[in-house]
């Protein structure tokens, strides 16, 4: 009966420990000021093109690392605010696999923000991306979009950071 009892506990506890990855947030742990805005009143609009690695090939190019991703969002403004109107992800085909908002955020001065995606995510691939569409009061260079990709296999672990480019902007104020 003991061993019974040994055996139930071990199952037990260790299935506290599998991660369901269809019910992770992906938001980390942040509060995100979700507003109503008028984006038509912004006098500076940019769409950037983010490259995303949510694996990488190895050894004889026939392996695959998966990689945790993170889309890393900052304002570096001391005064204005920005606002974040998209953060969709694609995959390396140019597929739309995930919007990660639905309604425009505020980030605040000197604020960040981040989207994940996770390790066991194996459809974006080595060539995935996230497209940011973002907006201001006024024309600034304000908005630093960075991904940072980690992952480990054995012993071996890797990580790098990828900067956003700019493939669209429109400045409707003056300079």
């Amino acid at each position: 009966m003991k061993n019974y009892l040994v055996i139930l506990i071990i199952v037990v506890s260790c299935k506290g420990n599998e991660i369901d990855i269809s019910q992770k947030i992906s938001h980390p742990s942040h509060v995100y000021n979700f507003v109503r805005i008028d984006t038509s009143r912004f006098g500076y609009f940019e769409t950037d093109y983010i490259p995303v690695y949510s694996e990488i090939y190895h050894m004889d190019g026939t392996r695959r690392m998966l990689l945790t991703a993170t889309l890393s969002i900052r304002n570096t403004s001391l005064s204005d605010s920005a606002y974040i109107t998209k953060a969709d992800y694609f995959d390396s085909y140019g597929k739309k696999l995930r919007s990660y908002i639905d309604s425009t955020i505020l980030i605040k001065p000197l604020e960040s923000l981040e989207f994940v995606v996770e390790y066991k995510e194996e459809e974006g691939g080595a060539g995935a991306n996230f497209i940011v569409d973002w907006g201001a009061n006024k024309y600034g260079n304000q908005i630093l979009i960075q991904s940072i990709m980690i992952g480990t296999s054995g012993q071996q672990g890797i990580s790098f950071a990828s900067d956003a480019k700019i493939i669209k902007s429109l400045n409707k104020s003056p300079k």
